[in-house]
């Protein structure tokens, strides 16, 4: 079992450097790709995910999940797509809010990127967050605070997943997160469109996590507070959210 703590902070990240300084939310380029890149510490600003409103309905978009926080007097800093869902905007995939598991963790085959094996869990405890395959996920027996599934994973252990290929042809604007070993959580999305090698070897070789997993595809949103963005360009299923108190 796992001792975690839940409050994250928003520290921003300036990317790429030898010496990763966690400063902001930035817009980077590394070879011809360019990339946002958002990273998080404990104790500054609380991290939760999020898919239904009060009426059981999934809040779709950034814009509206903002209202709903402003009402609990909480800001949204960031916020971005989390995980695989279905024509419902519904998870496909393990989706816990509060301690209370709404979809069961999911460990069947199948075609799509989710079932692209390992797949892999984000999930929070007690205030720390964690990046595992779904595999090693069940073996830890913890209860987490939040957590969404989602497929497949990118690096796994200091490796990059198995299957990708540096030269693979499907390119497209992608999004995913991992944890450093100093316990930042890091949120990546290419502004260009990259082949999955590509954007794992981003986590692996110059974020320094060595566990990362896919958000999304061709959905990739993201909203950010300090860079006035919100992107609201396809509905979203599952989203994680990190506001504060106003």
């Amino acid at each position: 079992m796992m001792s975690i703590r839940l409050t994250f902070g928003l520290i921003l990240f300036a990317v790429f450097s030898s010496a990763p300084a966690f400063a902001k939310c930035e817009l980077k380029s590394n070879a011809s790709d360019t990339y946002t890149v958002c990273a998080f510490e404990p104790a500054v600003t609380t991290i939760e995910v999020f898919n239904l409103d009060s009426e059981q309905k999934p809040f779709g978009n950034f814009t509206a999940l903002r209202s709903k926080l402003s009402t609990e007097n909480k800001t949204l800093i960031f916020a971005t797509n989390a995980g695989m869902f279905g024509e419902d905007l519904k998870p496909i995939g393990l989706y816990v809010e509060q301690g209370k598991t709404l979809r069961k963790i999911n460990r069947r085959d199948g075609r799509g990127n989710f079932h692209l094996k390992p797949n892999g869990v984000f999930f929070m405890k007690d205030g720390k967050a964690f990046v595992r395959d779904t595999e090693s996920y069940m073996k830890l027996g913890v209860k987490p605070d939040f957590a969404t599934q989602s497929g497949p994973m990118l690096v796994i252990d200091g490796n990059i997943h198995p299957k990708f290929s540096e030269n693979g042809p499907s390119e497209k604007i992608r999004n995913g997160v991992g944890v450093t070993p100093e316990g930042k959580v890091i949120f990546l999305k290419s502004e260009s469109a990259v082949n999955f090698h590509t954007f794992a070897s981003i986590f692996r070789d110059e974020l320094k996590c060595p566990n990362a997993l896919f958000f999304d595809g061709s959905v990739s949103s993201l909203y950010s507070l300090e860079l006035q963005r919100n992107d609201g360009f396809i509905p979203l299923g599952p989203m994680v959210g990190i506001y504060e108190m106003k």
